[in-house]
């Protein structure tokens, strides 16, 4: 019996977010599907497909490289796109740094997970994007859980929590001036324990830095750092070679995995239903900064 409901509840969150990506596509003109490689981009994958085919999707798949990646990440990403035959276009943090748009103080080493919000904007005005479709949830951080469907941005890529649109009965205001956009997140009422079990439900294949696997981590204010280029270790820090799995992917200078000997999907799902801590919380370094780091990362653009 347990089982059945949880079908009918993951058959629930299917449905709305086919409809979600479906509202996008007849109501935006030129709409995105953001797309990393990341196991919730792997589902939007998915719902797209149930969405839209045997037709080409109906928008393009767009990334945003800070090229500080998971190298297990970006051949994912590639090797995905190929089986799916559909168009990636890729907005590079490293161009903008180039251009000037983006300074660091060290841009070698130095963080560039905030710096994507410039990259982000860059390419939405570029290609007149009027909607980007992403994979947060609610359920990963503060600032997240009080962001609506339709998200809507201003002509300079801002979020202002105080002035979202209402969205009563599934109905979405889709309106958008020239310059502005939307983010919409089909998945943002999923909570982690669903996307895994509707990973194991679907059979998606994910990047292998998701399972338990033998890496060099340094243990810092409670987090295990990846041993890389970018992350070494601090004076008085050690290195250990732990067991471990990363909960989310992003830039390697602020994603941490957790300690874990879950190596399959089936594993996976049995800790995170017992689990306490939300993934970012666990594992994201640009998220520990303040309380309202993500918030303020919205503010300027942000994802």
């Amino acid at each position: 019996m347990s089982n059945i409901l949880n079908q009918r509840h993951l058959d629930s969150l299917e449905s709305e977010a086919i409809h979600i990506m479906r509202e996008v596509a007849a109501e935006s003109a030129n709409p995105a599907l953001l797309f990393s490689g990341g196991k919730d981009s792997v589902v939007l994958l998915r719902l797209a497909e149930k969405a839209f085919r045997p037709g080409k999707f109906p928008f393009p798949l767009v990334h945003i490289d800070t090229g500080h990646n998971f190298p297990e990440v970006i051949t994912f990403r590639d090797k995905k796109v190929a089986e799916l035959g559909e168009r990636l276009i890729v907005g590079s943090v490293e161009d903008s740094i180039k251009r000037g748009t983006v300074r660091l103080r060290n841009p070698a080493t130095d963080s560039r997970n905030a710096a994507q919000a410039v990259t982000l904007l860059e390419t939405i005005a570029e290609h007149k994007f009027d909607a980007c479709i992403g994979g947060a949830r609610r359920d990963e951080e503060k600032a997240r859980a009080k962001e609506r469907i339709f998200s809507f941005r201003d002509e300079f890529g801002a979020w202002d929590p105080k002035a979202q649109r209402p969205e009563l009965w599934d109905l979405y205001n889709t309106r958008v001036h020239p310059g502005e956009n939307m983010r919409v997140f089909p998945i943002s009422n999923w909570t982690e324990l669903d996307v895994w079990q509707y990973i194991a439900r679907e059979k998606l294949e994910l990047p292998p830095i998701y399972f338990a696997h033998e890496r060099q981590v340094i243990p810092r204010n409670g987090l295990l750092v990846p041993l890389t280029d970018l992350t070494p270790p601090r004076d008085g820090e050690t290195v250990e070679t732990q067991v471990v799995r990363f909960r989310t992917v992003g830039d390697i200078s602020c994603t941490c995995p957790v300690s874990s000997d879950a190596a399959t999907v089936d594993a996976i799902i049995a800790e995170t239903a017992i689990t306490q801590i939300t993934e970012r919380g666990a594992t994201r370094m640009d998220d520990q900064t303040s309380e309202a780091s993500m918030e303020k990362r919205k503010k300027a653009g942000y994802f």
